[in-house]
């Protein structure tokens, strides 16, 4: 696993943050977005910069390196970041993860930028 990972059992805070905190986040390049949906909404619609790993296949060690970065999980709604970040803690993931509330639909509607990648 590339992220943060130790033995001594902490378990990371699970902390819900607004749509305009993580904007100022990744503006400031002080945070990495992953998304969880499934590939086919991934295409539909996404945040530009995040990093797709969708909930279905799910794997720890596919978190990119997140030394001196805020980790945040998104999804649709708000859901199905809160089960990966769920396997991240039971997979010994110590730094603190950050999950968007609302998901991508509440981004979108406080004005977030998203992009279409599939035909």
């Amino acid at each position: 696993m590339h992220a943060s990972h130790t033995e001594d059992n902490h378990q990371p805070r699970i902390q819900i943050e607004t749509p305009e905190t993580i904007m100022i986040w990744l503006e400031r390049g002080e945070a990495i977005l992953i998304d969880v949906r499934e590939e086919h909404e991934y295409h539909a619609e996404h945040i530009p910069g995040s990093i797709l790993i969708p909930l279905s296949r799910f794997d720890p060690s596919d978190i990119p390196d997140t030394t001196g970065k805020k980790l945040v999980l998104h999804c649709r709604s708000g859901q199905r970041c809160g089960v990966a970040s769920g396997i991240l803690a039971a997979a010994g993931f110590s730094q603190d993860l950050f999950r968007m509330e609302g998901g991508i639909l509440n981004w979108a509607q406080r004005g977030g930028k998203t992009r279409r990648s599939g035909p």
